[in-house]
């Protein structure tokens, strides 16, 4: 069985698959309708406004890909988000939020969740201690360099319980956020003034 053959049944068989519905109150089209009219709205939160107004006039998913550009599974994945928070939603209109209330968790709703990866290792204090650091002359430290390299300035920052570890690699991004490059005499003058 080749791709195409096997792409095409897949993609018959989706389109066999019911869309979930998606009821919409008044007050949920209305913070929809004015998201779609905002002209600071991000252009992602507009498409998918558009998109949960669409599928709510019964439109399929097929119709809104094509209509708004979107492959349909993030037509079916929006349409899916959507209908997962519908209790959230009848629940705070139940509750008479207002209607800025409501726009702010329509957006939550409509926006990407947090990717995974990595999280901030390092403090702000912990950043710029290293910073300072850069600053300082390398005899003080008993370093026998003419100036600092982000390796020497990670193992002084270790040195000194700064930070347990630390990647050179990591030092030398902060130098270059803080337009700091190497330390040499005139980079002292410049910490100092």
């Amino acid at each position: 069985m080749c791709f195409n053959e096997t792409n095409g049944r897949i993609s018959k068989l989706m389109s066999m698959i019911k869309a979930l519905p998606i009821n919409l109150s008044n007050l949920q089209k209305t913070v929809l309708q004015q998201i779609v009219r905002g002209t600071t709205n991000p252009y992602r939160l507009v498409r998918r406004a558009k998109l949960i107004l669409a599928a709510a006039s019964g439109e399929s998913n097929s119709s809104i890909s094509r209509r708004l550009e979107l492959d349909r599974v993030q037509v079916r994945q929006w349409r899916s988000r959507w209908f997962e928070e519908r209790e959230k939603l009848s629940a705070a209109e139940e509750q008479q939020v207002t209607e800025k209330a409501l726009m702010v968790l329509i957006k939550g709703i409509l926006s990407d969740r947090p990717r995974p990866g990595t999280t901030k290792s390092f403090t702000v204090e912990q950043v710029v201690q290293i910073v300072a650091i850069a600053c300082e002359e390398c005899e003080k430290s008993d370093r026998p360099v003419s100036h600092w390299t982000p390796s020497e300035l990670a193992d002084e920052a270790i040195k000194r319980g700064i930070v347990e570890k630390i990647a050179p690699r990591s030092v030398g991004r902060f130098l270059k956020r803080s337009d700091i490059t190497t330390t040499s005499r005139s980079l002292l003058v410049k910490c100092q003034n």
